[in-house]
């Protein structure tokens, strides 16, 4: 230590037995924390703390290189203990400032009995409290190792619990509680999933509550091998309660995301499937949104491209009379077609959704029904040129010349 010289460390060691034991005597007094027995692994390290304290200060007077990584992991042990126990910092560093100011009393009354000048004696004063800032560092480290080990426990029980939760066939009721239980999960009587594409799971909980799950997927989860943004499936309790889809929707943002049936826990990979396949929808243009895709609001779409093949060959075998016309025709003929289907064939209300006059709704169906014939006063064609349509277009307003030939090249490929 700069302007210490290394014969005090002679004149301070006689002084640090019964230092030591002043110092826990003096600590116990000061700080309620530790005025119980200092009983346990923590109380035995606490005492081998404040002697190995006492020893290192002295030590590195009289030979600085001599510190070793031993000395600095008592300290971070202490943190760690510190964090361990659910306690905060503040006793612990408020332990080393009582010790620091117990050892400077003493430390000054054997420096005047060995003849150490003043100058030495405040230099040894600014050394004790710079190396109580020293150690109270390497405790403050331990802790925040042993908070982020922890957390990092605690997510991987989470993750492990939600995994299970999404899991089919579903765990035994058992097994499903004891990980409820090591993940401090209290299960709710009512839940849903969520998927979420594009958001870290510890940010989504953080905005669903911490009464949420979530963990992120594997990357070929439910889609193509291509590359894509980071998705995450959460389980939100009681997702029908007040204000609870405001806030679920809130927390996906504009992201791409589904929110699956609201089921009790035992029926959770139900939700998580049907999440999971109301994204692959989303995504692939078969369901229109901005954001937040409702499952159960999207029950027909998701049931008819529950086999996608089946849809393709519906979708190009009721709408080929389209193929043989020109672009323009076919952009303007196909939407009213389906507009006027969604308002039950009634004109005005088809023209209002197309906005147009009601003539020129009449002039397309006039076309329509010259391309289509009988299919449009029959009920059951009407009903499968909307399944069609709807195959095709999803929530869009209109199916559009691609999406039709789309639906032609997964025939031809399925031949």
């Amino acid at each position: 230590m700069e302007g210490i010289s290394p014969e005090t460390a002679a004149v301070l060691r006689p002084v640090l037995p019964d230092l030591s034991a002043e110092m826990i005597r003096e600590i116990g007094a000061q700080v309620p924390d530790y005025s119980r027995p200092l009983e346990g692994p923590f109380g035995v390290t606490l005492r081998y703390g404040v002697e190995r304290a006492l020893r290192r200060f002295v030590d590195t007077i009289e030979h600085p290189e001599r510190v070793s990584a031993r000395d600095r992991r008592t300290y971070i042990e202490l943190g760690r203990g510190e964090m361990r126990q659910g306690r905060t910092l503040n006793a612990l560093l408020a332990a080393y400032r009582v010790g620091a100011q117990v050892a400077w009393r003493r430390f000054v009354e054997a420096g005047v009995r060995g003849g150490l000048e003043p100058s030495t004696l405040y230099r040894v004063g600014e050394a004790i409290f710079a190396y109580i800032d020293e150690i109270s560092g390497e405790s403050i480290e331990g802790y925040a190792a042993e908070q982020s080990a922890l957390a990092g426990e605690g997510q991987q029980r989470r993750a492990q619990l939600v995994e299970l939760l999404a899991s089919d066939p579903p765990p035994a009721p058992e097994t499903l509680r004891a990980a409820a239980e090591r993940a401090a999960w209290t299960p709710p009587a009512r839940l849903a999933a969520l998927v979420v594409e594009g958001v870290a799971a510890e940010r989504l909980v953080s905005r669903l509550g911490s009464d949420a799950l979530a963990a992120a997927l594997e990357p070929a989860d439910g889609a193509a091998a291509e590359a894509r943004a980071p998705r995450v499936l959460a389980f939100v309790p009681d997702p029908d309660g007040p204000g609870r889809r405001r806030m679920i929707r809130s927390a996906a943002g504009s992201r791409p995301a589904a929110l699956g049936p609201t089921v009790a826990p035992a029926d959770s990979a139900r939700s998580a499937d049907r999440a999971r396949r109301a994204l692959a929808l989303r995504l692939d243009g078969a369901l229109a949104s901005d954001g937040l895709v409702v499952a159960d609001e999207q029950v027909a779409t998701l049931l008819l491209h529950a086999d996608s093949q089946l849809g393709a060959e519906l979708a190009a075998s009721r709408l080929s009379a389209f193929d043989a016309l020109r672009p323009a025709v076919r952009e303007r003929l196909l939407p009213t077609l389906r507009a006027w289907l969604d308002n039950q064939a009634r004109i005005d209300d088809t023209a209002r959704a197309l906005d147009v006059h009601p003539q020129t709704v009449r002039y397309r169906l006039a076309q329509l029904r010259e391309l289509l014939g009988p299919a449009l006063d029959d009920a059951r064609g009407r009903f499968e040129l909307m399944l069609a349509l709807r195959v095709g277009g999803g929530a869009e307003p209109e199916l559009t010349p691609a999406t039709v030939a789309r639906y032609r090249r997964t025939r031809s490929h399925s031949r």
